[in-house]
This record gives C-alpha cells, sequence and structure tokens, in this order.
C-alpha cells in the first residue's frame, strides 16, 4: 500500500469510518497449496486489523485454475483460516462469493450454499455474496443467489462441523465435476420481471429444486 492509500486510512480512522479490508489468497499460486494459503490468510486477516485499523475483514481465498471460492481447496482455506481466527479473538470475518455457474442454474445455487453452510460453521459473522459467473460478467448477479446464501447460511447456523462436512462431502462433488463446462446461466433482465424486480417462475422453481437437493443432503433449508 502506499502513501496515498495510507493517508486515506489516516483520514478515515480519525473520523469514525468503518473500514473494511479486502484480501484474497489465490490457492496454488505464490502461497502454494492448502496448508500455506491457510497460514497466508490467517497472517493478512490478522494484518488488516493490526496494521490498517480495520473493522471487520473480507475474505475470499480464490483457486488458481477456477477462479472462483466455491473449489474443494478454496472452502477448505477459508473454513480453516476462519475456525482458527474465530477460536482465538472476537474479530469480525467476512467473505466473498464467487461462484463458477451463471444465474438461474442449479449449480450456481449449490456452490453458493456449499460455501454459506461452510463460512456459517466456521465462525464468519459476514456473508458477501453472491457475485455469479465469477462476478466477471455483465448483469449475471441476482438477488436469488443471496437468497440461498442467506437460508443456507441459517439451516447451518448451530449443525456440528462433522455433519456439515458430511453435507459438504456430498455436495461439493455434484458441482465441481462441471468446472470445465459450468452452464453460463441468465441475465438479470432475463431472470427476473425489471418492473416488480422479482424473479421469474422459472428461478423460482430453479431455487425449489436446488433447496430439495440440500435438503436431501441434510441440510434442513426453507
Amino acid at each position: 500500500m502506499d502513501m496515498t492509500g495510507l493517508n486515506m486510512l489516516a483520514g478515515w480512522t480519525t473520523v469514525g469510518d468503518t473500514i473494511m479490508i479486502e484480501q484474497m489468497p489465490i490457492f496454488g499460486g505464490y502461497c502454494g497449496g492448502i496448508e500455506e494459503t491457510a497460514i497466508c490468510d490467517v497472517a493478512t486477516t490478522l494484518a488488516s486489523f493490526a496494521l490498517f485499523s480495520g473493522n471487520f475483514h473480507l475474505d475470499g481465498p480464490i483457486h488458481i485454475r477456477w477462479g472462483v471460492t466455491t473449489a474443494k481447496e478454496t472452502l477448505q482455506v477459508a473454513a480453516h483460516a476462519a475456525a482458527a481466527i474465530d477460536a482465538h479473538t472476537d474479530l469480525l470475518l467476512a467473505n466473498q462469493y464467487y461462484p463458477m455457474a451463471g444465474p438461474c442454474t442449479e449449480m450456481c445455487l449449490l456452490e453458493t450454499a456449499a460455501q454459506a453452510i461452510t463460512d456459517t460453521a466456521s465462525g464468519r459473522e459476514l456473508l458477501s455474496g453472491s457475485a455469479a459467473a465469477k462476478g466477471v460478467v455483465q448483469d449475471k448477479t441476482t438477488g436469488m443467489e443471496a437468497r440461498i446464501m442467506g437460508n443456507a447460511a441459517i439451516a447451518a447456523a448451530g449443525m456440528k462441523v462433522s455433519d456439515v462436512n458430511e453435507i459438504l462431502a456430498k455436495l461439493i462433488p455434484t458441482y465441481e465435476c462441471n468446472f470445465q463446462n459450468a452452464p453460463q446461466g441468465k441475465t438479470f433482465q432475463e431472470c427476473y420481471d425489471v418492473r416488480t424486480v422479482k424473479p421469474t417462475q422459472e428461478y423460482l422453481e430453479v431455487y425449489d429444486r436446488a433447496a430439495q437437493t440440500l435438503r436431501d443432503f441434510g441440510l434442513d433449508i426453507h
């Protein structure tokens, strides 16, 4: 961070702004494997509070090949880092969501749900998402992804980590096998009524199918 950034932080701190510090460690990059990336994640999270006066930290481990946060390895990194910090501090932790598939697809919703229950079980307080289609395609984000993120988190709250792991062991393989040819989904305009800002019947049915899959795997989601 250059002096301009530090000056901005100093100003925000002086006037009492709420400061969010974001970092996204890359699994498979300079950090290395799962264990090394988790260590980097913990270190940078702590640095965001100690060095930059952050009020909460926004995480988001990214897979170097797929560019998503929902891969098995990046979920492991995020979970171990959050669990370690949550067990020893009262710091506010957040995580951001970049699933591979686009809106109005079961895959997108299942990816989002997998990360939501992982984050909840590992002690994160804030969930930031979800940016479908890796967050890089115009108009490919809708409120339905956020709906399943929130409902999955509510359903996972209070569950034993062992039970969550059993669900994830069944859930993650259902979508990871499709990373190579993930469905692109639809734009916001195609899966929402833009005048009423309500999801189409098609997307509601897609949601219901994804929720049923999660219930079949043991998650009591609505």
